[in-house]
C-alpha cells in the first residue's frame, strides 16, 4: 500500500493540472499513477483536502481545491515536496474603490479566496463578500493600498506593487 500524505499530494497535482470531473475520473488518473482506490478512499482524501466541485466556464464541473497554497506549506512542514509551479491559476486581477478592493477570479474560484480570506483574519480587510468571480474585500480605515497588497500576496500570487507574480 503506498504513502496517504503521497496520495494526497498526487491529488492535490491532479486536480491543480486537470480540469477533473468527477471522483471515477480522478480514480482512473490514480490508477494509471499506481494508486488503486476505493471511491470511499477518495472521498474521504478529498474531504481531507477540502476539495469543491465547480462550475466552469463552459458548464462543466470540476474540482477545486481552494487552499491549495496553505495546504501547500502544511504539507512541506510535514516533509512532503512543493508542487511545481504552473498549476491551474484562478487570479485574474485586483483593483481599489476607496476602502473596497475588487478581486477578480475565474468563475466558481472567488468563494473560496474570501472564505480563505476571512478564515486568515487579516487585521487589513473587515470582511468579504464573494460573487462567483468577484470577491469585495472591505479594507479597515486607514490601510493604504500598498499595505493591501502585501496582505493579499499571502493568498494571490502578487508582489506588493500589484504586479502578477511570473
Amino acid at each position: 500500500m503506498k504513502n496517504k500524505k503521497t496520495r494526497l499530494q498526487l491529488i492535490l497535482e491532479l486536480i491543480k493540472h486537470n480540469c477533473v470531473a468527477s471522483q471515477d475520473e480522478l480514480a482512473r488518473l490514480l490508477a494509471a499513477r499506481g494508486f488503486i482506490v476505493t471511491q470511499a478512499t477518495l472521498s474521504r482524501d478529498l474531504k481531507t483536502l477540502k476539495a469543491t466541485k465547480v462550475a466552469t466556464d463552459i458548464g462543466n464541473y470540476m474540482y477545486i481545491i481552494p487552499d491549495a497554497n496553505n495546504l501547500q506549506d502544511t504539507m512541506l512542514q510535514q516533509g512532503q515536496t512543493k508542487v511545481q509551479a504552473g498549476q491551474q491559476s484562478s487570479f485574474i486581477s485586483i483593483d481599489f474603490s476607496g476602502h473596497t478592493a475588487v478581486i477578480k477570479t475565474r468563475n466558481g474560484y472567488a468563494s473560496g479566496l474570501a472564505y480563505d480570506i476571512d478564515m486568515s483574519k487579516p487585521p487589513e480587510v473587515l470582511g468579504t463578500i464573494a460573487g462567483a468571480d468577484t470577491v469585495f474585500a472591505v479594507l479597515r480605515e486607514g490601510v493604504s493600498r500598498e499595505q493591501a497588497l502585501e496582505a493579499f500576496s499571502r493568498f494571490l500570487p502578487i508582489n506588493v506593487d500589484g504586479a502578477v507574480k511570473e
